[in-house]
């Protein structure tokens, strides 16, 4: 088996009485969509600053392109390949598409410009601006304010603006939130090309799209992995579906 990208062990986080993440074991392994699903409540979003470095574990191993960056802040992961996106959009809406996709490669190249117009001369910053841009299908779209956009092309240049980065994982928190069918299938579709880039850890509660896209699945109830499998092997698990799916279906 492949060494995994994203290694997770012990994980522990604690508010008060509520334990968030209870002895959390997780990894990513190249080229592969691992999905982590669970109720409301589970603490997937708590795990996932986690990784991200947004906030610190009590206890537990965090181990990322064969590095433990379990002490480092979130910028210091994002330097090393750790692209997130975010369950509420992040792009700035007064920049158009390729302004805000260059800021992200700007962000990588560690370079500084005043203005924009200068930087817009710079083929270091369009170049790889309008090939992220392009892969998520925007380049019809570049001038566009973000602010303009559609839900669904907002989605798209959010994970533009994580393609720029040049991950080694792309992190994706609930990608989905807001799609209807439609936007929802073109997005499973362009994230099942970027396997290819980088491993995914997807977060997501559309479930049509887990079983779609993932290669494995973790179930996270209550702060606690209750099962790890192949789609086949999570939906025909007793306890994921008394948890969770059946609950699911009963809706």
């Amino acid at each position: 088996m492949a060494e995994p990208v994203l290694e997770i062990r012990g994980l522990c986080k604690q508010f008060g009485a509520l334990r968030a993440s209870d002895n959390v074991d997780f990894d990513l392994l190249p080229g592969e969509v691992h999905a982590l699903i669970g109720p409301n409540g589970a603490g997937k979003s708590t795990l996932i600053k986690q990784i991200a470095g947004e906030i610190m574990p009590d206890v537990g191993v965090i181990r990322f392109a064969g590095r433990d960056v379990t002490g480092l802040n979130a910028v210091a992961r994002a330097r090393m390949g750790l692209a997130r996106s975010f369950q509420v959009s992040s792009v700035c809406g007064e920049f158009t598409v390729l302004q805000n996709v260059m800021l992200a490669v700007q962000g990588r190249l560690r370079r500084s410009y005043r203005f924009f117009r200068p930087a817009l001369s710079d083929r270091r910053l369009t170049d790889p601006a309008r090939a992220a841009i392009a892969r998520v299908g925007l380049s019809q779209r570049e001038g566009v304010r973000a602010g303009d956009l559609s839900h669904g092309e907002r989605r798209a240049l959010e994970i533009a603006l994580a393609l720029a980065l040049k991950p080694k994982v792309f992190l994706l928190d609930e990608p989905m939130a807001g799609m209807g069918p439609e936007g929802a299938r073109s997005l499973t579709g362009l994230l099942d090309g970027l396997r290819h880039e980088a491993p995914i850890l997807l977060v997501e509660h559309d479930m049509e799209a887990v079983f779609a896209l993932a290669d494995r699945i973790s179930v996270l109830v209550y702060g606690r992995i209750i099962a790890t499998g192949t789609v086949a092997e999570i939906q025909n698990d007793a306890a994921v579906r008394a948890a969770y799916l059946g609950e699911e279906e009963a809706r």
